[in-house]
């Protein structure tokens, strides 16, 4: 169906999807539903709308007015082929429709028009005004900022070349380019650039299935100059570095300065929410594992057992966690759980622990969990103390790290967590081959 389109503008091509009046609509549509989901205040202009209303025409006068300066500006740019027919004005056939990416054989600046070859090999000579012109893209990005006095641009480390030169062209043209901000790209988790030709990219969709928005957010904010690995794993990070800065803005430690730095008072305009977070999203992660729950009335009820005055109603960034952290488990955790069995020193370590555990039933603070648990690894010789809680995940939780473990017992309660300690001893989490 799009072969038959092919070099028509998009906003005449029909929709492939079959929900909007052209390709261009939908895809304008998909942008501004992006914006309006995040809150932003916009006033959207259609590029093709602006060529045929005329929005364009002054500015299409200026470049023709100053066709060479353009034209040798972008020239040295492009490789010989392209230079032998480079002009910044791509004519639209007065027959077919279609953007002709033809060489021109002539232009005449008083009358403001061009003159090509049409497709059916017809000397035509139309006006560069009132939508029967587009330019091509380095000198349509300058046409643009002239035309609406644009006066600020964000743009991708790769566009640094295209800013320079369209910004070159704007000052051929006697206007002011736009101040500007060049933001790093993204990587995967093997440090490659994310491309939509390998796919290795995650979605703002794809985010939002798993995290909040601030989440998202505050990894947007934070070190925009610096290239990030974008992939799943860093969703949970991003998720608990938001709570420890929400709980940060609000204690008494920081004062009016530090709260002005903090990324929380941008990401929510200067009012962050007042919710606390007994239980962060690691936590939950781990909780969801270790109980193997899915439903969101049994993880609230552990949450309510560490946190008696945690609700839903009370704490709705936490219920959405909670949502969030079964989903989270259920796609990206679960399927890469790799239980071990222990060796010899660390089952005696884990059995003692599990008595310790046992015997503290009623405890809910976590530090003093935490505290039995580094005792029993320093007592039981694990050097650095690191490979004990490493053992614990392994053996425990099929996974090479997690959260404080002290703070998972009591949330889990520690008569639970000392009998998913003897599970595991007793090997009901290790799958045995054949």
């Amino acid at each position: 169906m799009l072969a038959a389109h092919l070099g028509l503008p998009l906003t005449s091509v029909p929709d492939p999807f079959g929900t909007h009046e052209s390709y261009g609509a939908h895809n304008n549509a998909r942008l501004r539903a992006f914006l309006d989901r995040f809150g932003f205040q916009y006033e959207f202009m259609s590029s093709t709308e602006c060529y045929k209303a005329g929005l364009f025409d002054a500015a299409l006068r200026t470049m023709l007015e100053n066709y060479e300066r353009v034209r040798d500006i972008v020239l040295p740019t492009l490789g010989a082929e392209r230079q032998a027919t480079y002009s910044p004005f791509l004519p639209i056939s007065p027959k077919t429709g279609r953007v002709l990416q033809v060489p021109l054989l002539g232009w005449n600046k008083q009358a403001g028009t061009v003159v090509f070859v049409d497709e059916d090999g017809s000397e035509t000579e139309i006006p560069v005004t009132g939508g029967h012109v587009k330019c091509q893209w380095k000198a349509d990005w300058a046409l643009r900022w002239l035309a609406l006095g644009i006066d600020y641009e964000m743009a991708g480390k790769d566009l640094i070349s295209s800013v320079e030169l369209s910004s070159k062209i704007v000052r051929a043209l006697g206007g002011i380019p736009p101040d500007g901000f060049n933001y790093e790209l993204f990587l995967d988790e093997n440090g490659q650039r994310i491309s939509k030709s390998k796919g290795n990219g995650l979605s703002v969709e794809e985010w939002l299935t798993y995290g909040p928005d601030e989440s998202i957010a505050l990894f947007m904010f934070q070190k925009p100059k610096a290239a990030k690995k974008l992939y799943f794993d860093q969703i949970p990070k991003a998720v608990d570095d938001y709570i420890a800065l929400l709980g940060k803005f609000y204690s008494n430690e920081s004062g009016e300065a530090e709260r002005l730095e903090n990324p929380v008072w941008h990401i929510h305009h200067s009012n962050p929410p007042h919710e606390t977070y007994p239980v962060t999203f690691a936590l939950l992660l781990n909780l969801v594992s270790a109980s193997n729950a899915s439903n969101r009335d049994i993880l609230w009820g552990f949450i309510r057992a560490y946190a008696p005055e945690a609700t839903p109603e009370r704490n709705p960034g936490l219920d959405r966690l909670v949502g969030y952290a079964i989903r989270y488990y259920e796609d990206f955790v679960k399927p890469q759980k790799r239980y071990r069995t222990p060796n010899g020193k660390e089952r005696a370590a884990l059995a003692e622990l599990a008595t310790r555990l046992a015997a503290m039933a009623d405890e809910r603070n976590g530090e003093v969990a935490q505290a039995v648990v580094y005792e029993i690894g320093k007592t039981h010789g694990f050097e650095p103390l690191r490979d004990w809680f490493k053992a614990l995940y392994e053996v425990l939780f099929g996974q090479s790290q997690g959260p404080r473990f002290g703070s998972f017992a009591v949330l889990f309660g520690c008569a639970e967590t000392a009998n998913l300690i003897r599970q595991a001893l007793d090997g009901q989490f290790v799958k045995v081959d054949g």
